[in-house]
């Protein structure tokens, strides 16, 4: 028991680490995001402005209108301030390129707008000609051209730095998500482990002749399943005060703190469940349907219960719990609840087989999405431990899902 004890505690100290790794990375990704934002959002504005500029220009010197010469003094007002900023932004982080492109951007626009103002005023004196001239010699086309280029290659640069911080935020989260499913399940093998122990303790000491000897042998069994019990719910509140006070200090990553916190609560759920029936290390499923929905029903999160009188197993307990309260939570967050719809769940026993129904009333779901999430995963494990299946179906009228599995003889 103790050698299963510090196992899991190496892997909750992994865990953690990879939670902390996992929460930067985001961090991290959020912070390369507001910044490329903010790097494309003035190169456009510089972009523009040398092209409002350009367009008054050639404007004013081919209809010799005033009015036109007001995009071309807006866009020299935009550019310097553009392109400090864009420094501004660049300067923490700038590679030797950027830096060099920028440089550019700022010499080229300086020479576009050099090349303007010389036209304009020589339109404004009363020397077409010349500025017609001056136009033919593609000085100020050939500096807008360099100028396009430039600003194309870092935003160029921009989007690869910004596809890199999050591939590595998706690494870090691929990750972290495998070993809390490790770690998930190395607790359920010590609370069946710690059964076990209680078993074979108590059938020990019912072997005694005296009834005083056997009395006293079931006070030890029953204290050590209350100690045992004890330490697993401590070793849950130990896991979730060390998940939260991950997020204490980031709120950036406090939706992805609440959302495994909320799938180590469901565990916990379970372990109480099967604690509730006594040393048979049963429970209704019934019982558990209701400690799985009650935190979310309400006058308008509706739920509908049918099925006749179910025991379930610990083993079974367990895997079902984390299957529901999934299938719960996207309920509360995309499914009927989310739209103000009712929930269907109903189950039969066939031929020792359990056939569970949940039918979620929501129509124009979207389609379900390629890629599998944790949650996805979990089903699937969850599956793999029930000795059944866990099929998923998007429908006109909603999300259906049909769960089946052998009960225990």
């Amino acid at each position: 028991m103790g050698a299963t004890l510090l196992t899991i505690a190496a892997s909750l100290a992994v865990a953690m680490i990879l939670i902390f790794r996992t929460v930067e990375a985001e961090r991290s990704e959020r912070a390369q995001v507001d910044r490329t934002i903010a790097i494309l959002t003035e190169l456009r504005t510089i972009s523009q402005a040398a092209i409002n500029a350009e367009t008054g220009q050639r404007g004013y010197m081919l209809t010799l209108d005033r009015a036109y010469l007001e995009p071309f003094h807006i866009g020299r007002q935009q550019f310097g301030p553009a392109v400090t900023r864009l420094r501004n932004h660049l300067r923490p982080v700038a590679t030797e390129e950027q830096r060099a492109l920028l440089d550019r951007i700022e010499r080229e626009g300086g020479r576009k707008f050099a090349d303007l103002d010389a036209s304009v005023a020589l339109v404004r004196d009363g020397r077409l000609m010349e500025a017609q001239r001056g136009l033919l010699t593609d000085e100020g086309q050939a500096a807008m051209v360099r100028l396009r280029d430039a600003v194309a290659r870092l935003e160029r640069i921009e989007n690869d730095v910004l596809d890199s911080a999050i591939a590595d935020a998706d690494g870090a989260e691929d990750m972290l998500l495998p070993l809390l499913a490790a770690v998930s399940l190395l607790i359920v093998v010590a609370m069946v482990f710690g059964f076990l122990m209680i078993v074979r303790t108590a059938g020990a000491e019912a072997a005694a002749a005296h009834a005083a000897e056997l009395e006293e042998a079931r006070d030890r069994a029953d204290l050590l399943a209350r100690e045992l019990n004890h330490r697993v719910k401590n070793l849950f509140a130990v896991i979730l005060a060390i998940v939260r006070m991950s997020a204490r200090d980031k709120p950036e990553a406090k939706p992805t703190v609440e959302a495994i916190a909320e799938r180590i609560h469901a565990l916990l759920n379970a372990h109480e469940v099967t604690q509730a029936t006594g040393a048979k290390q049963v429970a209704s499923l019934g019982a558990l349907l209701d400690k799985t929905l009650a935190p979310y029903r309400s006058a308008t999160a509706r739920a509908a219960l049918s099925g006749p009188e179910v025991t379930l197993t610990n083993q079974q307990i367990t895997p079902l719990g984390l299957v529901l309260h999934e299938l719960a939570t996207n309920a509360v967050k995309y499914g009927c609840w989310a739209k103000g719809r009712a929930l269907a769940v109903d189950w039969q026993v066939e031929n020792g087989m359990l056939a569970l129904t949940w039918r979620e009333e929501c129509p124009g779901l979207p389609a379900e999405p390629e890629r599998q999430g944790f949650g996805s995963l979990m089903m699937t494990s969850a599956a793999r431990q029930l000795r059944g299946t866990v099929e998923r179906r998007f429908t006109p009228e909603g999300v259906e899902v049909d769960i089946a599995f052998p009960l225990a003889s």
